[in-house]
C-alpha cells in the first residue's frame, strides 16, 4: 500500500488510543475558523478513511474506498486549492527560514522541515491541472462514479464490469485502489505537512466550562486557524463549538435517551489549544 495511506488501525478516528487497556483515553475534536483549513481537515478525513479502508480485504470496503476516492474528487475539483495548498507552503518556508541564526531553533530540524516543504511545494507543483484531473478520462471509474449517487446503482445489472471486478483477489483489487490513490499523493503529503505544523504553533491548556458553558476572547494582532480541544470520553460530553477572530464559545451538550442533544448544566474540564 501507498506510504503516504494511512494504516489500519482500530480507532482511526481517536486522538488517544491506549493499546494498554483497549479504550480511548480522550477525543480530540477540532474547529477551523476559516474555508481553506475546513478542506483541508475534510481532505485529511478523507484520506485517512481511504487509507483504513484499502488496508482491508472485503469487497465491500473496497466500494466504499472507491466512493470515498470520488468524495475527493469532489474537494480537490476546487479551482483554487491547488493554489492555496502551493502558497500556504510557500508561507511556511518563509515563516521558518525566518527562525535561522536564532539560538534557540535546531538549524538540522529546521533544515529538514524546509526541506520536506520544498520537495511538497515541487511534487504538487507538477502535477497538471487540477488533483485528480487524469482520473477523469478514466471512463470505467466515470460510469460507476455516475452512479454511486442513485441509491443501489452499483449492482450488477447496471455495472457489470464494476461487479466483476468486486469479485477479483483482494491484492488485485488494492493494487488498482493504490495505484488510482496515488494521484492525489502531491495533495495528500502537503495537506499533512501543512496541518502538522498549523497542529505543533499551538499550546494546550487546560480551561474549565462552568455549567457547560465556555466563552473566550480572543487576543488582538494573532490570526488563528484551528482550535483542538480534547474531552475525557467517560464524561460522556459532546462539545458544539463556535468562533470567529475575536471569540470562541463552546457549549457541552449530552446525547439523551430521546437521541437528542441537551445542554449540561455541569462543570467540566477539558483541554483547549489555539492554532495560527
Amino acid at each position: 500500500m501507498s506510504s503516504w495511506l494511512p494504516r489500519q488501525a482500530k480507532y482511526p478516528f481517536a486522538s488517544g488510543y491506549d493499546s494498554s487497556t483497549g479504550k480511548i483515553s480522550v477525543i480530540l475534536y477540532e474547529y477551523p475558523f476559516n474555508e481553506r483549513i475546513r478542506t483541508y481537515l475534510r481532505l485529511e478525513h478523507l484520506f485517512r478513511r481511504l487509507g483504513v479502508l484499502v488496508s482491508r480485504d472485503d469487497a465491500i470496503d473496497h466500494h466504499y474506498a472507491l466512493t470515498t476516492l470520488f468524495e475527493v474528487m469532489d474537494v480537490g475539483a476546487r479551482a483554487d486549492l491547488k493554489s492555496d495548498v502551493l502558497k500556504d507552503l510557500d508561507k511556511q518556508k518563509q515563516i521558518l527560514n525566518g527562525y535561522r541564526g536564532n539560538p534557540a531553533i535546531a538549524e538540522g530540524v529546521l533544515d529538514e522541515v524546509v526541506g520536506r516543504l520544498d520537495q511538497c511545494f515541487s511534487a504538487l507543483n507538477s502535477v497538471p491541472g487540477k488533483a485528480g484531473q487524469s482520473l477523469t478520462e478514466n471512463d470505467w471509474l466515470m460510469g460507476i462514479r455516475s452512479r454511486v449517487g442513485i441509491p443501489g446503482g452499483t449492482c450488477e445489472f447496471d455495472l457489470p464490469a464494476y461487479y466483476a471486478w468486486q469479485h477479483e483477489s483482494s491484492e488485485k483489487r488494492r493494487s488498482d485502489l493504490t495505484r488510482w490513490a496515488e494521484k492525489f499523493s502531491p495533495l495528500a503529503e502537503s495537506v499533512r505537512l501543512l496541518l502538522t505544523l498549523l497542529r505543533d504553533s499551538g499550546a494546550p491548556q487546560k480551561v474549565i466550562a462552568s455549567a457547560g458553558q465556555f466563552q473566550q476572547n480572543l487576543p488582538q494582532g494573532r490570526t488563528f486557524q484551528l482550535l483542538r480541544l480534547t474531552l475525557d470520553p467517560a464524561l460522556g460530553l459532546i462539545p458544539e463549538i463556535s468562533g470567529n477572530r475575536l471569540m470562541v464559545s463552546i457549549r457541552l451538550m449530552r446525547h439523551e435517551a430521546d437521541d437528542r442533544l441537551h445542554s449540561t448544566g455541569e462543570d467540566a474540564t477539558f483541554e483547549l489549544t489555539l492554532c495560527s
